[in-house]
């Protein structure tokens, strides 16, 4: 939704009104996740894509027919003899798109939410297209836009809230690489180094904060939680124990560290002679990253973040020619 909000605000400043479709549901290998939209303001323009190309100009009439007063849609999408040659899904997936013109009055309350990354949940019962707002909806928030049930009625959780952090420890190379392909997916990036000299922005301009403090502190400040991925990269015991014991105590759904395997054993009996679980130590991602091969600062940040995606999405980061499930996989 929020590489549509110049578009959307450029139509309400210009007094038009727009239909979004949005996807609802997939099945199979779907062009675009759940939670896609397509924004078609009054006067035809376009904004964002719920397929890719695919069914755009079928979904662009609905949402000019929901335009004109015909009530809210819900359509879908998929690979068959009849839509093979119009509007099917050459990836052979499926998907259900929900068209509807959304209310003025919570346009206004969201967008600013939206704007400002702050968690919200938009409610769409898909049979009457009522919808509302919840700005406290912590148990929807922490999970991904879906259908659920509510009171016996099919509803649709459209989820918002801030993109997911990598927070590193070791303002090096390695961290300047890693910030970098990060922000280029829309995640936060948090760089933290006790050593003033090494946590500058002329060695890691692409980090969106920089901290100089120790683990504990930066911890405290920064609080880890269930959309967060932690990257030790600081070779050195005084830093990497405490913040990987402070990441292990905390909500990250990922913990990893560089180093060689000896170093990683080293480190291992280092954490559990400070209390640390060993089914907490098991968690560490160390040596961080896929094996492909990795040399350089950039392919190494390369190798970390594809591990970071693919646990997050449950996965083994194996090759996709070989993966039984699924190309396109939901994250949790």
């Amino acid at each position: 939704m929020k590489e549509l909000l110049p578009d959307i605000e450029r139509w309400r400043d210009r007094g038009e009104r727009f239909a979004l479709a949005t996807v609802v549901a997939t099945r199979r290998s779907a062009p675009r996740p759940v939670g896609s939209k397509l924004a078609v303001s009054d006067s035809g323009e376009l904004a964002g894509s719920v397929s890719g190309g695919c069914v755009e100009n079928e979904v662009y009439g609905s949402a000019r027919e929901v335009l004109a007063g015909a009530p809210p849609q819900l359509l879908s999408y998929g690979i068959s003899d009849d839509l093979a040659l119009s509007v099917g899904l050459p990836c052979g997936g499926e998907i259900d798109v929900f068209v509807n013109e959304p209310e003025p009055a919570l346009v206004d309350e969201l967008l600013p939410l939206v704007a400002g990354e702050r968690d919200a949940v938009v409610l769409t019962d898909l049979e009457t297209g009522e919808q509302r707002l919840l700005r406290d909806g912590t148990e929807l928030a922490r999970g991904r836009s879906g259908l659920v049930e509510r009171e016996g009625r099919k509803l649709f959780a459209d989820v918002y809230g801030p993109p997911p952090r990598l927070v590193v420890f070791g303002a090096v190379d390695t961290a300047e690489a890693l910030c970098g392909a990060a922000k280029g997916i829309g995640w936060r990036t948090v760089v933290a180094d006790a050593r003033g000299k090494f946590a500058t922005r002329e060695r890691v301009p692409s980090a969106d904060e920089l901290v100089v403090g120790w683990p504990e502190e930066v911890l405290a400040r920064v609080a880890p939680d269930h959309a967060t991925a932690v990257v030790v990269l600081t070779h050195d015991d005084r830093f990497d124990v405490p913040a990987l014991e402070g990441a292990l105590a905390s909500d990250a759904f990922y913990v990893g560290a560089i180093g060689s395997r000896r170093n990683q054993a080293r480190r291992r009996e280092r954490l559990l002679e400070a209390g640390v679980p060993e089914e907490a130590v098991d968690r560490i991602s160390g040596p961080a990253g896929l094996d492909i091969g990795a040399d350089t600062p950039a392919e190494t940040a390369l190798s970390i973040l594809a591990e970071i995606l693919a646990v997050r999405a449950g996965r083994d980061g194996g090759r996709l020619k070989d993966a039984p499930g699924r190309i396109h996989a939901e994250v949790a």
